[in-house]
């Protein structure tokens, strides 16, 4: 199986922030990404519904024959992944928002989290607030509107500096000193988000600590593509394929995205 592609997959463009980390620390591994845009964004479902959309786009990647799947979305990984593992017996790498580390670093004691409704809100998020964010005071945030303004190509539109300086600032007059991205399309609007809270204030995000997962769990269980040409990148996408293209675009690496009917 050493060969076979590791999967990738999220609600649309976000996780291509976590597949730019994984093929920057695993070049030799072939990857195949998924972005299920159609359905974007996930947060705002139903437990259930991610649950569903989840098992949808492992069997999709299964049936291309992945080695291991990177789910790489916070809101499937926080309510879906513990079924996924128990119904898979392939490896699964989830994604959690950076609280720990946000919550060891903070000067204030008091640290922002910008995320779905459905991360905010799920179980794990819950506990690895209270095992990690002890004496910490925490900011949540639900992103309304953020990912769907993205998945539509409007990431610099006013509609985005608003909400974002709407989300943002209660929680600088909170002295907030980190700012932990908890969806992983968020990565790609730190700039602008530094524009808004300054940049004395951290930002942290999970695509670095997720790639070091994913070589650690290849390595444990035997995977690793130990070739020394480059691995092949494919990348699904069922909707609005031009904007997932311009995204993918910004890391100048001549891929091309597929659209399909998924």
């Amino acid at each position: 199986m050493n060969k076979q592609p590791i999967g990738i997959f999220d609600s649309g463009l976000g996780g291509l922030t976590v597949w730019r980390e994984v093929h920057r620390l695993l070049p030799n591994e072939d990857m195949i990404y998924l972005a299920d845009s159609r359905n974007a964004p996930y947060g705002e479902k139903s437990k259930q519904d991610i649950i569903d959309l989840c098992f949808k786009n492992t069997e999709y990647l299964l049936s291309k024959g992945c080695k291991l799947i990177v789910v790489a979305c916070n809101t499937a990984s926080t309510n879906a992944v513990a079924e996924l593992r128990a119904h898979y017996s392939i490896p699964f790498i989830r994604i959690q928002p950076a609280i720990k580390p946000a919550a060891l670093q903070t000067k204030t004691k008091s640290i922002g989290i910008l995320a779905t409704k459905g991360t905010l809100t799920s179980e794990l998020f819950y506990e690895n607030t209270k095992k990690f964010a002890q004496g910490v005071t925490v900011v949540e945030q639900v992103g309304n509107g953020i990912v769907a303004l993205m998945e539509a190509g409007k990431m610099h539109s006013e509609e985005m500096e608003l909400l974002l300086k709407k989300y943002l600032y209660p929680m600088l007059e909170m002295k907030v000193d980190h700012v932990v991205l908890g969806c992983t399309h968020y990565p790609f609007l730190i700039p602008q988000i530094k524009e808004i809270i300054g940049y004395q204030v951290a930002v942290l995000d999970t695509g670095e600590p997720v790639a070091r997962q994913t070589r650690n769990i290849l390595t444990q269980e035997n995977l690793l593509n130990e070739t020394e040409s480059p691995g092949k990148q494919t990348f699904y996408v069922n909707k609005n394929p031009e904007v997932f293209q311009s995204f993918l675009d910004k890391f100048e690496l001549n891929f091309k995205a597929e659209e399909i009917d998924f």
